[in-house]
């Protein structure tokens, strides 16, 4: 815990700043003192749900404010960078949600600006703080997974946008949304930070008139380790999250972002971590930590964050 509570802002109060808003407020390293967001009955929302909140339409009340310390940015990608700089240059430190950006020019400007500020900055990747990684990666170290053979990530969606996400519209544009952006960035995340830097090979989506990609699939590599990656949406089938790393001497499979197993006999075997760990409080734990000068390597960097961005954007480039 940090000896005094962070003073935080929010800019975008969607499903995600919503819900950092509401973990924030509850948590003992933060204190959120200003949020805005665009929609005035969303404004109206909050500002009654959360009285000692200072809320307003314009993120500059956010960015210009002496009081906040640091600003969680959860609006659409597109917008990352301008906000991210703005605030690194205003002196606060950044948390921001992925992906970093949707241009290579944002990302650079992202990462230029987080070096020259020394400010802390990191980007929330769900995965990156969960039991079930921090065992995987524990695993390698120790050499129980043997040589690693490749990686295995599978997605689908009966529908896209998810439920949770309806509103966001942006989600179903092929300029800013699809489930590549917003789903296997996770799963990128996860590859890249477990076994090495991840670059795109061979890859692909389908699109159609309007919205976006409908299929997925390609060849990447994590270092030296071939990574095969398919996704579909609008499939009648359920949602599927899995991610699988082969080994020679164990294998691993996460399923449905908490739930792992490991093969090294002959069946999959569900791997008991007790009660689970890893969740926007303990990521948020964690930055409110790095504002204060402890930082984590379990808060994914901008860095990182620019080469799974740089693999994801060559599905849509193709």
């Amino acid at each position: 815990m940090v000896d005094t509570p962070v003073k935080l802002g929010i800019i975008g109060l969607g499903a995600m700043g919503g819900r950092v808003l509401e973990v924030a407020a509850a948590h003992a390293d933060l204190v959120v003192v200003r949020a805005s967001d665009l929609d005035e009955a969303t404004v109206l929302r909050v500002g009654e749900a959360h009285p000692s909140v200072a809320v307003s339409r314009d993120a500059a009340d956010v960015l210009d404010a002496d009081d906040v310390e640091a600003v969680y940015i959860a609006v659409p990608p597109a917008y990352h960078a301008e906000l991210t700089v703005a605030a690194l240059k205003a002196g606060k430190a950044v948390f921001c949600e992925k992906p970093l950006a949707v241009s290579a020019e944002d990302a650079r400007a992202m990462v230029e600006a987080a070096a020259s500020s020394g400010l802390a900055t990191a980007v929330n990747f769900a995965l990156s703080d969960r039991d079930v990684v921090l065992e995987v990666e524990r695993a390698l170290r120790a050499g129980e997974v043997g040589d690693v053979l490749g990686v295995d990530v599978r997605l689908q969606f009966p529908v896209w946008p998810r439920a949770f996400q309806a509103d966001a519209l942006w989600l179903d544009g092929r300029e800013q949304g699809g489930f590549v952006r917003e789903v296997f960035s996770h799963f990128a995340y996860l590859t890249d930070r477990l076994l090495g830097p991840l670059r795109a090979v061979d890859v692909s989506a389908d699109f159609p008139e309007t919205g976006s990609e409908v299929a997925a699939r390609g060849l990447l590599r994590a270092g030296d380790v071939p990574v095969h990656f398919s996704g579909l949406a609008g499939v009648a089938g359920p949602e599927v999250y899995e991610w699988v790393l082969w080994g020679t001497r164990r294998s691993y499979r996460l399923r449905g972002w908490v739930r792992l197993e490991a093969f090294d006999g002959d069946e999959w075997t569900p791997v008991d971590l007790g009660a689970g760990s890893g969740s926007d409080a303990t990521r948020l734990g964690l930055f409110a930590a790095a504002v204060r000068g402890t930082g984590s390597p379990n808060l994914a960097d901008f860095a990182i964050a620019q080469r799974v961005q740089e693999a994801v954007e060559a599905f849509h480039a193709s």
